[in-house]
């Protein structure tokens, strides 16, 4: 008989992954939204487990762990809050509590806790990884482990890092670019560092640089007047002022326009923008994370990209790596797509066969997290099963040779990174991996060969 447990969330979309998740790992598990629900529903049928939130509206969770202590004295319970503080962590404890965990919750942390208390083995994340791809008649995804927002936890040492450097900088004013390919997760990574801040009850303003040019960026960015420009038929209020007090997102931060730079910097440095059109200075007090994927450096070189502005921004730094490098998640995102896909589908797919989640594990993913939450998309719409097979990947997936065609790839800067890439590994060969002469053949300097050598793995 498996273990039953009883989860107790007004968050019912967390309650719901938790749910999957260790009903997936061999328990049972029951929802709770309220600690009412959940004291009747001990009384009826007393699980061998309780996992409840700290701050529910009505009652709170160590008011239900005091419930238990006089009605089920020998329940286990666990208690969980997004408020990491310690003393409320002692007072747990010493209540009674059996664990703690702060959210976001780590899905092998809570299965860990679980299975020790419960008497069982516990089993190393990167174990339940592997488990995905061996797993034989159902081969499902692993359950990923969500924010409220929605931002999906990895296992792999670079998401390891990225939540590090998340929990460092977020609480602080500093700029800060994140570095990676399009389709890597740029800009949850930026929202997460805005839900994290002292900010998170203020706007989040995110803008595409790359869609925009000249005096329409100026626009977008600042806003303008009436009669300003042609077309300027009302007054307009920017991005900036929009989100003042909040935070701005600034995409492809590289495709901005030297002129819009020169703005940009001021705004940034003085905290006061001026609508186009206008003589009038509006103080705003925004923090600034950008995103980008091109080497800025390379456009400070070229003198397209201003090294005063990159140094304002570039005040911390965090790199998303492609997912064809992250392999370990993959299972995790794999799960988190799945769920989107079967609510927007209105289909009720549960996994993937093994030989779909081999497939996902040898696959590139030229196109990362987007190209990937696509397949998945498209995958689940044309299952006819509770399982996608193979039949219903794409082509280029179910192809032995993983060879992406030009014409069916819409990431250009992935195409031209390989070739460089190749050009590289060529010029590295012919001057038997002599770096000085493998930059004079490429007509780079030796510090940007060494950049590029570490950005594509071939310093091993």
């Amino acid at each position: 008989m498996p273990k039953k447990i009883l989860a107790v969330d007004d968050d019912s979309t967390f309650s719901l992954m938790i749910q999957a998740y260790l009903n997936k790992n061999g328990f049972e598990v029951s929802l709770a939204g309220n600690v009412h629900a959940a004291l009747e529903s001990i009384r009826k049928s007393p699980p061998d487990l309780v996992l409840s939130d700290y701050r529910m509206p009505g009652k709170d969770g160590m008011e239900m762990l005091e419930e238990i202590q006089k009605t089920n004295p020998g329940l286990p319970l666990v208690l969980m809050t997004g408020f990491g503080d310690i003393r409320l962590a002692v007072r747990a404890m010493k209540a009674g509590a059996r664990d703690y965990l702060t959210k976001p919750v780590n899905p092998s942390e809570l299965l860990e806790v679980v299975k020790n208390i419960l008497d069982t083995d516990a089993r190393p994340a990167a174990a339940a990884v592997q488990a995905a791809v061996n797993r034989v008649p159902a081969g499902k995804s692993v359950s990923p482990s969500y924010t409220q927002d929605g931002f999906v936890h990895g296992v792999s040492a670079n998401w390891k890092q990225i939540n590090e450097h998340i929990d460092l900088v977020a609480p602080t004013p500093l700029s800060v670019i994140i570095l990676g390919e399009s389709g890597t997760g740029k800009e949850f990574v930026a929202r997460r560092l805005h839900d994290l801040s002292v900010r998170a009850g203020e706007p989040f303003v995110a803008i595409d640089c790359g869609t925009l040019s000249g005096e329409i960026a100026a626009s977008e960015f600042f806003g303008h007047v009436k009669g300003s420009f042609t077309g300027a038929v009302t007054d307009k209020t920017g991005q900036f002022e929009a989100a003042n007090g909040g935070t701005v997102f600034l995409d492809e931060i590289g495709n901005l326009s030297y002129e819009v730079q020169i703005m940009l910097l001021r705004a940034i440095q003085e905290r006061k923008i001026r609508k186009v059109g206008s003589v009038k200075d509006i103080p705003v007090d925004v923090r600034i994370i950008a995103a980008t994927n091109e080497d800025l450096t390379n456009g400070i070189r070229r003198g397209s990209f201003r090294e005063d502005l990159y140094h304002r921004l570039n005040e911390f730094s965090i790199r998303v790596e492609p997912l064809r490098n992250r392999k370990d998640d993959l299972p995790l995102f794999a799960g988190s797509f799945l769920e989107l896909a079967n609510a927007e589908l209105g289909k009720h797919v549960k996994g993937f066969s093994r030989e779909v989640m081999q497939k996902f594990m040898e696959y590139p993913w030229p196109g990362n997290l987007r190209e990937f939450k696509n397949v998945i998309k498209r995958s689940v719409l044309l299952s006819r099963s509770d399982m996608v097979e193979l039949n219903a990947l794409p082509s280029e997936l179910r192809s032995e040779h993983f060879e992406i065609p030009v014409e069916n790839t819409v990431d250009l800067k992935v195409i031209s990174e390989d070739i460089e890439k190749k050009k590289i590994v060529e010029a590295l060969e012919k001057v038997k991996y002599n770096k000085s002469k493998a930059a004079q053949m490429l007509n780079i300097d030796r510090k940007t060969l060494y950049n590029k050598i570490r950005l594509y793995g071939l310093d091993a």
